[in-house]
């Protein structure tokens, strides 16, 4: 009987050891879904590079005098060179428009276009967004925060635009609100702009870019870095509220008094 209950054992541990090895089929499974992982973000980057070089090339190139266009004199097209002409352009344009001549020219187009009946909305409003996002004047993004949507007890990640005051909407004078927009998954460029009260509007200490983050990847990418203490401390005051006083109660006169 010692025998063969010693026969069971080994027969039992074969078996565990044959389970825990993989197949060759299983290892060849994981070896390309780890050559996926690691060569699928770089053959995205170099395919979004390559349509943005091409995509100025051929917007730009046409606009080049061909005394200065490369693929004159080369047996073949040198790609980007399309860009780096605009680049230049765009430079060379700021730096018109930093002294009195260029912003007096600048200030006739803007004239001439807001007074043109369909081009001066396309203007204004691609203008105003452009300001609002690369302008030093402009005001981008202040906070990241929670707003309970599409439902109560539902939370969706949002980004306060700005601070406003009730009448600036048509509500009562005095209501403190925030402008907030939410963006779609995965393109952030398309989503909703709303109004809600301030105690509404839960700040969360992320950053801008780390909530952009967060929802173009679907809620898989999380930040994984701190955020400055200066900032830390302000979102901290804003989203915890001091506490409001009680008023001080009126003292009671002495029955003397009163008689």
């Amino acid at each position: 009987m010692a025998r063969k209950s010693g026969q069971s054992d080994q027969v039992k541990t074969v078996d565990v050891e044959i389970k825990t090895q993989p197949s060759f089929f299983g290892r060849l499974r994981a070896y390309f879904f780890t050559g996926l992982v690691i060569t699928a973000p770089i053959a995205i980057t170099v395919w979004a590079t390559y349509w943005f070089v091409t995509l100025f090339d051929a917007w730009v190139k046409p606009f080049i005098p061909a005394r200065y266009n490369p693929d004159t004199y080369l047996p073949f097209q040198v790609p980007g060179f399309g860009l780096i002409f605009a680049l230049i352009a765009i430079t060379l344009i700021g730096a018109l428009a930093a002294n009195l001549v260029g912003r007096t020219l600048i200030g006739l187009w803007d004239k001439m276009l807001n007074r043109t009946p369909v081009v001066r909305s396309v203007y204004k409003g691609s203008k105003q967004i452009f300001e609002t996002l690369f302008s030093q004047k402009g005001a981008s993004f202040r906070y990241v925060c929670l707003v309970e949507w599409p439902r109560r007890g539902t939370w969706s990640i949002a980004f306060v635009s700005r601070e406003l005051d009730g009448s600036h909407i048509g509500l009562e004078a005095g209501r403190q609100m925030y402008a907030v927009y939410m963006s779609t998954t995965p393109n952030p460029t398309s989503g909703y702009v709303f109004f809600v009260d301030v105690e509404e509007v839960k700040i969360i200490d992320m950053t801008v870019e780390d909530g952009l983050k967060l929802v173009i990847s679907m809620g898989l990418v999380f930040p994984d870095r701190p955020l400055p203490e200066d900032e830390e401390a302000a979102i901290a005051q804003i989203a915890e509220p001091p506490p409001k006083k009680a008023p001080a109660r009126r003292k009671s006169l002495p029955k003397k008094q009163v008689e």
